[in-house]
């Protein structure tokens, strides 16, 4: 890469307003700000998110440029995510790169969770294997070299984080309840309730599913008790949960990796979920018993950030992969990872 390449970062694809600017992969800095009304919804209200991400997409990108004497290029979120929060970071990439005389580069939000855990690091080889894991995605996905992708296992419903904060819900938590439930599991036995494994017996279709478990457990915690669930009776209800969702994925990817048809010494390992540390205990011991080195996203860029946004936006620049005409650049909000934009 070219030395003291920088790159001003934007994201806005879901409920965090991010900026950062990021020096190859070196963070420079990172400024995000997380919106918390769509608790009161149990989930993200769209037309709340860009109200919000209007409202202090300027004091990010701001406070992010403090001590920036200069950039390079301007790059921002185009999808996948809720269109009208992708529109609000796109229009100010493109006023920004105007502004400044900068080329533009649009990037995928889930390349840019698959790049995360080379920040502030590049000594990567590949091809070598990704794991993305958060609220909206789970995938895994075969990496022949940096921007070239190929998605070799995902969920057919819920993602993950979703299922984790659906189960958090059943249980009263307030959203968003992943870290709650990860709290509650901690306390609990991950044995205690018998729940169903998702495609047991059917790895081989390299898919993953969790609306049964999200069902099955449904009916599990209305059948423990008809009145309120007791701090003791949820410890082992989000235990067993848990338990059996981390069970599924670590199944679905040791099979994968198993019968891939290229030798594969490199995992990277990033995405919101990510920040479990059961989550990251499995996955390491996967590691030590597959062979294969895990490299994980640093916790602080393991939810949607600006940082791992300019880190691909990083590779880009130096192929030229900048956007040739402003106007053309749109939202893509279900924009694949192993498609071109």
């Amino acid at each position: 890469m070219r030395e003291f390449m920088k790159i001003l970062a934007i994201e806005t694809s879901a409920d965090d307003t991010a900026a950062a600017v990021v020096e190859n992969t070196t963070v420079l800095s990172s400024v995000k700000h997380t919106q918390l009304e769509h608790a009161d919804w149990g989930g993200i209200v769209p037309s709340i998110a860009r109200r919000d991400h209007l409202a202090f997409i300027d004091k990010v990108v701001e406070k992010s440029m403090h001590n920036i004497d200069t950039i390079d290029a301007v790059a921002v979120t185009a999808g996948p995510g809720l269109a009208i929060a992708l529109e609000v970071g796109i229009n100010k990439a493109k006023e920004l790169a105007l502004k400044y005389d900068k080329p533009l580069i649009a990037v995928n939000h889930i390349e840019g969770h698959l790049l995360s855990p080379m920040a502030n690091k590049i000594d990567i080889s590949y091809p070598a294997l990704g794991l993305v894991v958060s609220g909206g995605h789970t995938e895994l996905i075969f990496i022949e070299e940096i921007g070239k992708y190929k998605i070799l296992a995902q969920t057919l419903d819920d993602a993950l984080g979703e299922a984790l904060d659906k189960a958090a819900r059943i249980l009263g938590m307030p959203y968003p309840g992943g870290a709650l439930l990860e709290k509650a599991a901690a306390l609990g036995n991950p044995k205690k309730y018998l729940l169903p494994l998702p495609m047991a017996g059917r790895e081989d279709q390299n898919e993953l599913s969790y609306s049964g478990l999200k069902a099955a457990f449904l009916r599990l915690v209305t059948t423990v008790t008809s009145d309120k669930v007791t701090e003791q009776e949820k410890n082992g209800l989000a235990a067993s949960f848990q338990n059996r969702a981390f069970e599924h994925l670590i199944r679905i990817i040791r099979h994968s990796i198993s019968n891939f048809e290229f030798q594969i010494s490199n995992l990277l390992v990033g995405g919101g979920v990510i920040a479990n540390q059961e989550l990251r205990k499995r996955l390491t011991s996967l590691g030590e018993e597959l062979g294969i080195r895990i490299y994980f996203a640093p916790m602080e860029y393991t939810g949607d950030n600006a940082v791992m946004i300019g880190i691909a936006a990083s590779f880009k620049y130096n192929k030229g992969l900048f956007v040739k005409d402003f106007s053309t650049l749109d939202r893509i909000p279900r924009w694949k990872v192993d498609q071109s934009g």
